[in-house]
């Protein structure tokens, strides 16, 4: 069982859901519940599970990418990237 919250696409906040989205992937990372080398799902049935547009499950990829936490590989998947280490809530960056 996971440590960390569900994911609400609906929930109030001021940050854009991709980056929540972001956020809530990563705090699964850090949790150990995705793991190193670990094959993330099709965007389109991440899109299907979190309720949210597939336009935002890209948006959070590449945020993802940008912290350095997966690897996508053109016909093949996105991975979480080997060397991602579990980061320290002062790691996270803010929202614009």
């Amino acid at each position: 069982m996971s440590s960390v919250s569900p994911f609400d696409p609906e929930e109030d906040s001021p940050e854009y859901v991709y980056v929540r989205l972001a956020n809530h992937i990563q705090a699964l990372i850090d949790a150990g519940d995705l793991r190193p080398g670990q094959r993330l799902p099709a965007e389109r049935d991440l899109a299907s599970e979190y309720g949210v547009a597939y336009l935002t499950v890209r948006r959070a990829m590449r945020e993802l990418r940008g912290r350095g936490l997966i690897r996508t590989v053109v016909g093949r998947g996105t991975y979480i990237d080997p060397q991602a280490e579990p980061s320290r809530p002062e790691d996270v960056p803010p929202a614009d």
